[in-house]
């Protein structure tokens, strides 16, 4: 019965598909004389060798019948067939089909032993030179330590994928190194998780106070919490949580902590008398943005007359900016670093577009820029001008490792003389770090963004914290324009920020909403509205221009519920389209879907024009599927790129996404459900930011009760940094004082 766990035993009869990144292997494994297709990640799986499997059956509509396994259990060859085909299907760089039958013919069903453990024999054998059997020794050391390492791991529940870049990383010696020290998996490159490390650790009788398990400890709850956005942690409570989940005493913790941060493998900086945690990366990537902006602060700055400038953009454009428009433009100007800040509807764009003509027309090289890719092509289409993601201006590269390296950086810096960062709320410490890096002294830098939305995925709350040290020129822009303030849209996005309710009776303007008392109805209404009423109404396409936004990925409400029920309704199963059945979901040709996780590997093609990269939070859709090729045809705005079956794991269906996701971007019309809405996810800014996205027509459907309950909710989305107060230090400012705030720290 499909989806019933099962164990199967065979040999490899062929490797039909391999990814020697993530070691997702396609075979066809020989049970007992009958073939079984299996697929999943087990890593560098040769033929011949002998497996032990544990999964489900599935079949899938174009490949029919599959073994899907989770675990692997790898065997050596036993019999002297097996050992022959092991050997002369290239296992052991060096053995041919030829020496391979000569080498088995010597040695038998030892061959294998022989080969591992008694090497120095491989002479014996007609053609194998002593410097032959050398090399021959050395490589098949590599797939022995490999193969062994796999299956230790494996009893832990680690991956082969895992195993493979703990193997890169740490060579032939790795099982050694990892039985000596199991947490060094859980560092860069490997990252396992703390508690699998634990686990080996303790077979390995490793002491539950050693040094070296409690600094893993507390770097695994500094990560933890790194994941909601926090860059460090108060020591105090860094101490709380490590005496729980380590269970270890005050004492342990103190004198390790001390040990760890003397040797660089944590950090700690003072703020208001109070001692924060870092771990490395998080610490150098605020110091460094603290000595940067004091860096280009200090540096010389051309000044301008800039009430002529402007009286000429004016009537250039037959134009005439409000006051603080004109603010924002000479502060831009006459500035090396300034912050333009404002809500929907109060001209952020238009004195945005002021400050690049002026600057180019003073001989500046302009150049812009925005977190992602929507967020980019919104810029270019607002101001006219080519905007590029931060990691395409930084000309990112991919090391193959998961990891990405920036080409242009300290070394090599763009060069710009003026660099506008739009959206930038969505940054983080980590990316802003990179970027800072990469600009010179000479260059203004001007970021953009509403400092009401949502703070940015990754860690840190950068654009706020520079606002907060009160050393970069802040210009904020409250007038909402007479044209915008006929938008309902705006005015209650503005209501909302502000603490006011939103005005939900109107039925003549571009905001709606539609009370409904229960999930069903919920999900029936949207379902219609999408499908049938505003492509009638208003002509809007439920791929091209309606969204659907929801608090939540989790309940009947959620973005995975509304996929599925969405997915039925605008694209429903046809002989006639492919699919491709994932852990999470299932695609098919024609799907809406969004990449979850920067990849920087996979390449793209837009007309003559190529690259590479897909990033968090792109949407794209599925154009076709290759059913022999194993591969997705995905239109993201235009760039073409070529998924493999096993990177569709990225992907999640995209007709409804979280208000986190949507970050950045803006639809012609934005479709809301807000009803029961869970308590962490019920605030003001969420709201706004989802109001905020909507470009002409806003939906929301609920209860009047859970709007109000999120205007209600002032509480931020606050982090712990230390950004704001290293940005005073270096300009030797006081320090201001802290005001208690309410913290979510990870649960560990």
């Amino acid at each position: 019965m499909e989806g019933d766990t099962k164990r199967i035993e065979g040999i490899v009869e062929e490797v039909r598909y391999i990814n020697h990144t993530n070691g997702y292997v396609v075979l066809d494994l020989n049970c007992n004389d009958e073939l079984v297709t299996a697929v999943g990640e087990l890593g560098e799986i040769e033929n011949g060798e002998s497996l032990i499997l544990e999964g489900f059956f599935t079949t899938h509509k174009i490949f029919g019948e599959q073994f899907k396994a989770e675990y692997c259990e790898r065997k050596l060859p036993e019999s002297e067939v097996s050992i022959e085909k092991f050997l002369s299907d290239g296992s052991i760089k060096g053995i041919g089909k030829a020496l391979a039958k000569r080498i088995v013919q010597q040695f038998g069903k030892d061959t294998l032993f022989v080969i591992e453990n008694e090497p120095e024999r491989l002479t014996l054998v007609k053609g194998i030179s002593p410097k032959k059997c050398r090399e021959i020794t050395a490589e098949a050391k590599k797939i022995f330590a490999l193969r062994q390492l796999t299956s230790f791991l494996a009893k832990y529940n680690i991956r082969p994928q895992t195993a493979m870049k703990a193997y890169k990383e740490y060579g032939t010696d790795a099982l050694e190194s990892i039985k000596e020290n199991p947490y060094i998996l859980c560092e860069e490159p490997v990252e396992t998780d703390f508690q699998k490390a634990d686990t080996i650790a303790h077979d390995m009788n490793i002491e539950r106070n050693s040094e070296k398990r409690i600094t893993a400890g507390l770097q695994y709850i500094l990560k933890a919490n790194a994941l909601l956005g926090h860059t460090c942690m108060p020591v105090e409570i860094l101490s709380q949580k490590a005496e729980s989940a380590l269970s270890i005493s005050e004492e342990e913790f103190y004198q390790i902590y001390s040990s760890a941060t003397q040797n660089n493998k944590l950090f700690q900086f003072t703020k208001n008398k109070r001692d924060y945690a870092y771990l490395n990366e998080y610490f150098n990537a605020e110091t460094y943005i603290a000595y940067k902006i004091h860096l280009l602060i200090d540096s010389p700055c051309q000044n301008f007359d800039c009430k002529e400038l402007i009286k000429r953009e004016e009537a250039l454009n037959n134009i005439k900016y409000e006051k603080l428009q004109c603010k924002a433009i000479e502060t831009a100007l006459n500035s090396n670093v300034s912050i333009l800040t404002g809500g929907p509807g109060t001209g952020k764009t238009t004195a945005l577009n002021a400050v690049i003509s002026i600057l180019e027309k003073m001989g500046f090289n302009v150049m812009l820029t925005a977190p992602t890719g929507r967020a980019s092509k919104r810029m270019s289409d607002l101001t006219g001008y080519e905007a590029k993601t931060i990691h395409r201006l930084l000309e990112c590269k991919y090391d193959g490792t998961e990891k990405h390296r920036f080409m242009k950086n300290k070394q090599s810096p763009l060069e710009c003389t003026a660099l506008i960062v739009d959206e930038m709320s969505m940054v983080d410490a980590l990316l802003f770090e990179s970027l800072i890096s990469a600009v010179t002294s000479k260059c203004k830098l001007i970021l953009v963004g509403d400092s009401d939305q949502l703070p940015s995925v990754g860690a840190g709350n950068v654009l706020r914290d520079l606002i907060e040290s009160g050393t970069v020129p802040v210009t904020e822009l409250k007038e909402v324009f007479r044209q915008s303030s006929q938008s309902c849209i705006i005015t209650n996005a503005h209501k909302i920020v502000s603490g006011n309710y939103p005005e939900l009776t109107r039925k003549d303007n571009d905001f709606f909403f539609f009370k409904r008392n229960n999930p069903e109805q919920i999900q029936s209404l949207i379902s219609d509205l999408a499908k049938t009423r505003l492509p009638k109404a208003y002509g809007y396409s439920p791929y091209d221009d309606i969204q659907i936004i929801s608090p939540t990925k989790q309940g009947a409400t959620g973005t995975a519920e509304l996929n599925r029920i969405l997915q039925s309704v605008l694209n429903p199963p046809s002989p006639m389209k492919a699919e491709f059945k994932s852990v999470a979901c299932t695609f098919r040709s024609g799907d809406k879907v969004m990449q979850t996780k920067n990849n920087y590997d996979i390449e793209w093609k837009k007309g003559n024009e190529t690259g590479s990269g897909i990033f968090n939070g792109d949407i794209g859709i599925i154009k076709s599927m290759n059913k022999n090729g194993m591969t997705a045809s995905i239109d993201f705005d235009g760039r073409i790129a070529v998924y493999s079956f096993d990177l569709m794991s990225q992907l999640d269906l995209a007709y409804a996404i979280t208000v986190h996701k949507s970050q950045g971007c803006e639809f012609e019309a934005v479709i809301m459900p807000v009803f029961s809405v869970f308590s962490k996810l019920s605030y003001r800014n969420l709201l706004y930011t989802a109001v905020t996205r909507a470009k002409k027509l806003l939906i929301l459907i609920g209860s009047e009760y859970d709007i109000y309950c999120m205007v209600d909710n002032d509480k931020r989305t606050n982090r712990y940094t230390c950004l704001d107060s290293m940005i005073r230090k270096t300009f030797g400012i006081k320090e201001k004082e802290d005001t208690e705030i309410t913290i979510k720290f990870a649960d560990v």
